[in-house]
């Protein structure tokens, strides 16, 4: 989860749906302004013991949070704890249990994405080096329990603790024990926007498939190849899932303000704390209805909070966030806003995506959202072909859409080189929770300590 940020006008009262559906269309650019967000979650861990370090203890995250200031990192605090930083790269921010989160800055090109993921891991080594601290690239813990798990103090994620089990069985995992990384991406207009939603919400279980690497829970092969996925099937339905009112006729910005004002509140910020409130929804909000804060009517920042606390596959916040991907290492967080900047950027490959999956019904789109966890690439696409077959040809289009823009790196290489990780993927048939699961179940010899080598950054 990003960090919380501030800007000029954020205290200015909503007064009707048309101020909440200008956030939406603020985020309209040219094309030529278009630009790319990437952001990638890690664990961490002790090197002594494995074990996940706390906040507070000698080098623990506090201490590794100082320690990324020497590269010009600015510290942000929160109730007198550095909680996250900011600075040329974008934001570090801490999810619940302390995974750490690189929110890149918004960049032109795949090759300038890779090179800020590149710096920020070669920072991290350095950094953990000297802590005594290593970074694991997985989509779920494999071996903690959520009882074992340190609570980073971050007031959001207090009221969400408690939240989270009233809501769905899962939720308490999400938050813990996975990671994920994400692209988020630009649109022009409305249309260009409900078309690029469309299409990667529909194929975001493709994009789950090609990234599953979350096998084990507790030292053990969980029956999953993506259980960080399955795990939002059951976290909080009011605000999850896969939107099929994105694929109804004149979906556009003011149908999604009118789901996100449904979604369920967790809280709002007032005066450097975050006040509960939960079990209401912002619609309550817009009319006094909020116990906790009486009277009260929601700021243009509070939408942008709320805006944050929905968790579809696909979200929209004035630019389109691509969910579904479990975190791995360098070159798949590299390979992912190649994915999707392929398949959106280019009006060509967009056009081929969507008239891919115009026919896909909701149905077969939900099947295959909920095969995927377990079967990844051997799941059924709509129409019945593999996922696998499927990923072949969304890669070509994604191909083609990243030659034709035609973005250089100084010696000459197209941005479609960083797909390589996926072809491989897809042309094998065979996922990183695949290739983990053989080496457990053959040269691991059913052990779960050599992940802690090759799933390290």
């Amino acid at each position: 989860m990003s960090n919380r940020t501030e800007a000029l006008g954020d205290g200015a009262l909503i007064e009707s749906k048309a101020d909440m559906i200008s956030l939406f269309e603020a985020g309209e650019k040219p094309r030529e302004q278009w630009r790319i967000g990437t952001e990638h979650e890690k664990f961490v861990f002790r090197t002594e013991d494995r074990r996940a370090p706390s906040y507070d203890e000698p080098g623990g995250i506090r201490d590794l949070l100082a320690a990324f200031t020497r590269f010009g990192w600015e510290s942000v605090v929160e109730g007198g704890n550095v909680i996250a930083l900011s600075g040329a790269d974008g934001g570090i921010s801490l999810e619940p249990a302390g995974q750490f989160e690189l929110s890149g800055a918004p960049l032109e090109t795949l090759h300038q994405t890779c090179a800020e993921t590149g710096r920020h891991l070669q920072q991290c080594l350095e950094v953990g080096a000297e802590l005594g601290l290593g970074f694991l690239g997985l989509g779920f813990n494999p071996v903690a329990t959520r009882s074992e798990l340190p609570v980073m103090p971050k007031g959001r994620y207090a009221i969400m603790l408690k939240q989270m089990p009233k809501v769905g069985k899962l939720g308490l995992d999400m938050m813990l024990r996975t990671c994920t990384v994400q692209t988020n991406l630009d649109y022009a207009s409305e249309a260009d926007m409900a078309k690029k939603f469309r299409v990667s919400l529909a194929l975001q279980p493709l994009g789950t498939a090609l990234f599953a690497n979350s096998p084990f829970t507790e030292g053990k092969p969980n029956g999953y190849l993506s259980y960080r996925s399955h795990i939002w099937t059951d976290t909080d339905p009011g605000r999850t899932g896969m939107l099929p009112f994105v694929f109804d006729e004149g979906f556009g910005y003011e149908r999604y303000t009118d789901y996100a004002l449904d979604v369920p509140m967790y809280f709002a910020y007032r005066e450097g704390r975050y006040i509960d409130c939960a079990g209401l929804s912002f619609r309550d909000f817009l009319e006094g209805k909020m116990a906790a804060l009486p009277g009260e009517r929601p700021t243009y920042g509070d939408w942008k909070d709320h805006l944050s606390t929905a968790f579809p596959e696909v979200r929209m916040k004035g630019y389109l966030e691509m969910r579904g991907s479990d975190s791995g290492p360098q070159s798949r967080i590299c390979a992912l806003p190649a994915l999707w900047v392929g398949l959106l950027y280019d009006q060509a490959a967009l056009d081929a995506a969507f008239d891919l999956v115009k026919g896909w019904s909701i149905e077969a789109q939900q099947q295959m959202r909920d095969d995927v966890p377990r079967l990844a690439l051997n799941a059924r696409a709509p129409g019945g072909r593999s996922l696998q077959a499927l990923a072949l040809e969304v890669l070509k289009i994604a191909e083609a859409g990243l030659d034709r823009r035609a973005a250089m790196n100084g010696i000459g290489d197209s941005e479609a080189g960083f797909l390589a990780p996926l072809w491989e993927i897809a042309t094998s048939g065979k996922t990183l929770a695949e290739r983990h699961l053989e080496a457990f179940h053959g040269a691991w010899g059913g052990k779960i300590d050599p992940i802690f080598e090759e799933a390290r950054f």
